[in-house]
């Protein structure tokens, strides 16, 4: 079996991870300044996953998935794969035996530009996916790229390492170096949003706490 580094996993702590998966994905994109956004296509099998954890980027071109296989075993655990799938809706190059392999070492989720198949057995496996939808065609095993490089997805570049955070209304990327302050400025924006439904609650409209009346 192929040893696997723990470079993803070096830079952050289990209380910095633990405080990112206390926010929602929507309040640390906004939180960052509007950045980090992955597509909104792409979206959990299930409802009620959520997701957090160190990404390990994965370009698998469409129609192929040999590279996902070759990531299993050289991801760490805990490490989420981020799949550039070239946005691919005509196969499935993700399914039950391939959660199994991941759940077997570890591997935390799949973020996925691109579809996967078996949604039912793995919504009842338990495992996070996170994908741009649903299909049933089969994919080849031959084309290679370099693990762990850096992808694009939409307007959000991803290295290995950054933090993957998902949940029902999307996926957000925050890059390793914006760990500490993202938590800093997640935690104040969720502060002031508390005292505006305050606010609200106590008669105030949003023209007015916003500041929106003389536009």
């Amino acid at each position: 079996m192929t040893d696997r580094a723990d470079e993803g996993l070096a830079s952050v702590g289990p209380g910095q991870l633990a405080a990112l998966a206390c926010f929602s994905s929507a309040t640390l994109h906004e939180a960052m300044g509007r950045i980090g956004a992955l597509p909104a296509a792409i979206q959990p099998i299930d409802r009620d996953t959520r997701l957090c954890g160190p990404a390990f980027p994965v370009f698998c071109p469409a129609g192929d998935n040999l590279m996902i296989h070759k990531a299993i075993v050289a991801a760490a655990a805990g490490e989420i794969l981020v799949v550039d799938h070239e946005s691919s809706m005509g196969d499935g190059p993700f399914g039950d035996v391939l959660a199994e392999a991941c759940q077997a070492r570890g591997i935390a989720g799949l973020v996925i530009d691109g579809c996967v198949r078996d949604a039912t057995t793995l919504r009842a496996m338990g495992f996070p996916v996170f994908a741009r939808g649903l299909c049933i065609e089969g994919t080849d095993k031959v084309r290679t790229s370099p693990l762990g490089a850096p992808i694009i997805l939409g307007k959000t570049t991803i290295h290995r390492g950054d933090i993957v955070v998902g949940d029902e209304d999307g996926v957000v990327i925050v890059p390793q170096a914006m760990i500490a302050s993202a938590i800093e400025a997640a935690r104040n924006r969720e502060e002031k949003e508390a005292a505006m439904r305050g606010a609200l609650r106590a008669g105030q409209t949003t023209m007015d706490l916003l500041g929106l009346r003389d536009r």
